[in-house]
């Protein structure tokens, strides 16, 4: 539609206009803009028309990154939004501590949570000091009274969600909750979700939505270190917590799924139903027969819609092929892939976690409550999408074993028995000192068949240790 005729006819629409003259295109101008201004700043709760007010709650790696950022560009976002951003205050648990970011002008260490929630001059909340006890109180209390929040803690929105839900839905159209940083950090996944995919069917979402551990598995197949040496690595550069536990065994990556399954199928599913497994039981010879087979090893989040139009979901090891887009995905780097009916494939590559990176997705968020944008559903509308524990997939079998007559026949018969069909058998010569083990490539079968087929053969008694097991990514991965 020609833009002059799109003016006409929306202020039209709003009784302001009626006639397509020369003199009334100005005038239809007018009325829009000041008819879209007027709407969003009424409902906005902001404390002042030409300033927002911040608290922040956490002044470590992310919150000082965020008050630099702001620092930094404070003249650019006053022209952008029309309005300055100012940090009031900064909540921290050491107020002695000394911080690597300088405070702006009029702001103050406090370290009393209610110093933030209960000053009525503070428009946003905004929560990096992570967890989900504090941090939830600090959320659901400043919600509660009329603050916006701005938050990075998918821990908390994984766990939470339902209820927060709730709350928002109680309050006010003013009260906005965005959490562009939750998920993957720098990569704007949340509000792609949120505003590129609404008129799409998303089909297929998986990605590399860990660092840690995508750091150490490239670390493992490129550099050929052990998992014990790629870790203590990642530990070194501050890719792993001291505790490493949520990262390496893939419980972060299904908090971060959880939350990209509730935008792209509207379905709320408890993170326990989601199968998890991390990284800790795969071993050099995994690499060894990845390469054999063309490709390599990542930890992947994935959530498929069958054809029956339920959602089955993951977050596993899984096998890529060389040729694969995520295969190259290496270091701390996240990507993301969404398959959808119309957009096809999109991929989002980026930096996952980090200092600005992290700092710079919370930004995006206050600076788009700054210009009055809002977003009533954060969460996009809820559906009748069905959750099924159970999915289709090529699979691939390590199994360790003590050498003896009748192991081909004997794992064949078992995966006959529960309807596996069996690809291919892959063996490298057994090196000195070396685990005796070979693989095993399956064709597309049920995940519960596989699991049933993996009870039997640990049973049997040549079978050394559990034995390992991965989906292969793609059906067409011979291609």
């Amino acid at each position: 539609m020609n833009l002059q005729i799109a003016y006409i006819v929306a202020a039209a629409a709003l009784g302001r206009v009626s006639s397509f003259t020369p003199s009334t295109i100005s005038t239809a101008r007018q009325t829009i803009f000041r008819s879209a201004s007027s709407s969003t700043t009424s409902t906005l709760n902001m404390s002042s028309e030409d300033t927002i007010t911040l608290g922040i709650f956490g002044g470590g790696t992310v919150g000082g990154g965020i008050v630099e950022i702001l620092s930094n560009k404070a003249d650019y976002f006053k022209q952008l939004t029309g309005k300055s951003i100012e940090v009031k205050k900064v909540c921290v648990r050491d107020a002695s501590k000394p911080r690597d970011f300088t405070l702006p002008e009029g702001c103050s260490i406090v370290t009393s949570y209610d110093d933030i929630l209960n000053d009525d001059s503070i428009d946003v909340a905004v929560e990096v000091m992570g967890g989900t006890t504090d941090a939830k109180d600090v959320v659901v209390g400043a919600l509660t009274n009329g603050k916006s929040v701005v938050t990075a803690n998918k821990a908390l929105i994984a766990k939470d969600l339902p209820e927060i839900e709730t709350l928002l839905s109680t309050l006010e159209s003013g009260t906005q909750f965005r959490y562009e940083a939750a998920v993957c950090g720098g990569i704007p996944i949340i509000r792609s979700m949120q505003s590129d995919f609404v008129g799409d069917n998303i089909q297929l979402m998986c990605g590399i939505i860990n660092g840690c551990t995508n750091f150490m598995l490239t670390a493992m197949d490129r550099d050929k270190k052990s998992y014990d040496e790629a870790l203590s690595e990642a530990s070194a550069l501050g890719y792993a917590e001291a505790d490493p536990t949520l990262d390496v065994g893939g419980f972060d990556a299904r908090s971060k799924l959880k939350i990209l399954m509730r935008l792209a199928y509207g379905m709320n599913v408890e993170e326990d139903e989601i199968s998890c497994r991390g990284i800790t039981e795969l071993t050099k010879m995994d690499f060894e027969y990845a390469k054999m087979l063309g490709g390599t090893i990542k930890l992947l989040g994935v959530a498929e819609k069958n054809d029956a139009g339920d959602v089955s979901a993951y977050v596993a090891p899984c096998y890529v092929t060389n040729e694969d887009a995520l295969s190259s995905v290496n270091g701390a780097t996240n990507a993301i892939e969404v398959l959808s009916d119309n957009l096809v494939s999109s991929i989002y590559i980026g930096q996952g976690a980090g200092r600005y990176p992290t700092a710079n997705s919370c930004i995006n968020d206050i600076v788009a409550l700054a210009k009055g944008d809002q977003n009533l559903l954060p969460f996009n509308p809820t559906s009748e999408t069905k959750f099924v524990n159970n999915y289709e997939s090529v699979f691939y079998l390590r199994l360790n074993y003590r050498d003896q007559v009748g192991i081909t026949r004997q794992v064949g018969e078992v995966c006959e028995k529960h309807g596996v069909s069996i690809h291919s058998i892959l063996q490298n010569p057994v090196a000195k000192n070396q685990e005796s083990a070979f693989a095993i490539v399956t064709d597309k079968v049920d995940y519960a068949a596989i699991l049933k087929v993996l009870a039997d053969v640990e049973a049997l008694s040549w079978c050394k240790g559990k034995p390992f097991y991965m989906p292969v990514l793609r059906d067409d991965w011979q291609n």
